[in-house]
């Protein structure tokens, strides 16, 4: 019986310890001190291109260790400005989410359809009717929330749906965080 519930549970227990390996990763190469609004403009300002992979890079890992977006968002917005920092920032988003996507639903399949609740079951089933749709909603309300990659790459919704609804998604509230960002920024004494 034990070994049952170890063998329908492996996926998820090699998909948590991944997750632990990158996070122990990032806090002993002291990563995480630089994951920072003034680390991100710096690496922006410094050059555009290595910048922009540099800030990609680092919003992946940001997303799988639970930093929140608005943290990369600021600081590509006090590096390049509101419009290009919004863009890259919503670049950055795009590439965060699908590499969560594939590294999550790689090593832990699509658990959540083993869950046998009617809750859960009538959840999967409104996301199987209109998953583009419910991809998108949930992206207006919750962004690149990790917890929100993770249940919809283990909710069994395709890669296609998941991204295409991602694309359709985040540019409302990345413009919103813009437009406040920027609003912030006017009325902070920089310079």
């Amino acid at each position: 019986m034990m070994t049952l519930s170890l063998g329908r549970y492996r996926r998820l227990i090699m998909l948590a310890m991944v997750l632990a390996l990158v996070l122990i990763t990032v806090e002993l190469t002291g990563l995480r001190e630089q994951l920072s609004v003034s680390f991100l403009r710096a690496q922006l300002e410094a050059n555009p291109i290595t910048g922009l992979i540099a800030f990609v890079v680092v919003f992946v890992i940001g997303n799988l260790i639970q930093l929140p977006g608005w943290i990369f968002l600021a600081g590509a917005i006090l590096a390049l400005g509101t419009v290009m920092g919004g863009l890259a920032t919503y670049i950055a988003a795009c590439v965060s989410c699908l590499v969560t996507y594939v590294l999550v639903r790689g090593l832990g399949g699509s658990a959540l359809r083993d869950i046998q609740s009617p809750l859960a079951r009538k959840i999967l089933a409104r996301l199987d009717s209109h998953p583009v749709r419910s991809v998108a909603l949930l992206r207006l309300l919750f962004q690149t929330m990790p917890a929100l990659n993770y249940t919809l790459a283990l909710s069994g919704v395709t890669l296609r749906h998941y991204m295409i609804g991602t694309l359709i998604g985040l540019p409302v509230p990345l413009l919103l965080y813009c437009i406040f960002f920027d609003r912030i920024l006017l009325l902070l004494p920089i310079g």
